[in-house]
């Protein structure tokens, strides 16, 4: 499985970092059969997060039909120029401030990005994942409608608003779309990938050397519904 981790300006470091260890890792312990790499819409370029003026570099450039997995994380901080290094920053925490995640977010609408996540969400050898706030790029764009997804807490509304169906849960497997929570939920949603694609002994092994023990169970829509809860 080759994973294209994306970088767009203003995104959230660890929904980046996270799930590239964890894949990296499950590639040295799967013997190569996990490659992850940094990529932007734009392709190759230094890419500025939203916390603290940390630079990621993304290597290539976003390929839709290459098979296997394109994962989209959140955003954080304050609204500035795109690119430009902000001087106060609040990190996650800038969700209780809810006038500047989704226009951070909303941004990535002006890209080409949102284009590429269609073709990657049209392609039967694609899985997409989000992150966080990363499922909200996918629903402003018009991609989840009728899906199942999740978002940090604070964004489950808006994304019930564009038509996805909103999962409060940790992780949300839809098939060919995976997505967590909040920001941490990245740890997991990638762990959990490398179950499904890989393997349990890998992901238990790559656990196991994070001494990380996964939150929560992953939703699917399957199996009766609860009844007088």
């Amino acid at each position: 499985m080759h994973a294209q981790i994306v970088l767009f300006d203003g995104f959230d470091p660890l929904d980046v970092i996270a799930p590239y260890e964890v894949l990296y890792a499950g590639g040295t312990a799967s013997d190569g059969a996990v490659t992850v790499e940094l990529v932007s819409a734009e392709g190759p370029r230094d890419v500025v997060s939203g916390t603290g003026g940390l630079v990621l570099r993304a290597t290539g450039a976003l390929d839709p039909g290459r098979a296997g997995l394109v994962l989209v994380p959140g955003a954080s901080g304050r609204v500035g120029e795109p690119g430009e290094v902000p001087e106060h920053d609040a990190g996650a925490g800038e969700w209780r401030q809810d006038e500047f995640i989704p226009v951070l977010l909303g941004r990535t609408l002006t890209t080409e990005l949102p284009a590429l996540l269609k073709k990657a969400l049209d392609d039967p050898d694609v899985t997409v994942g989000a992150v966080c706030g990363g499922s909200l790029v996918l629903a402003m764009a018009g991609l989840l409608e009728g899906r199942h997804a999740t978002t940090h807490h604070m964004g489950l509304d808006m994304l019930d608003a564009t038509g996805a169906h909103a999962v409060s849960a940790r992780v949300v497997d839809d098939g060919d779309l995976v997505t967590g929570a909040g920001v941490t939920s990245g740890l997991d949603l990638a762990l959990y990938l490398l179950e499904r694609e890989v393997g349990p002994r890998i992901a238990r092994a790559v656990e196991d050397l994070f001494a990380h023990e996964r939150r929560g169970t992953v939703w699917r829509d399957a199996g009766p519904v609860p009844a007088g809860l």
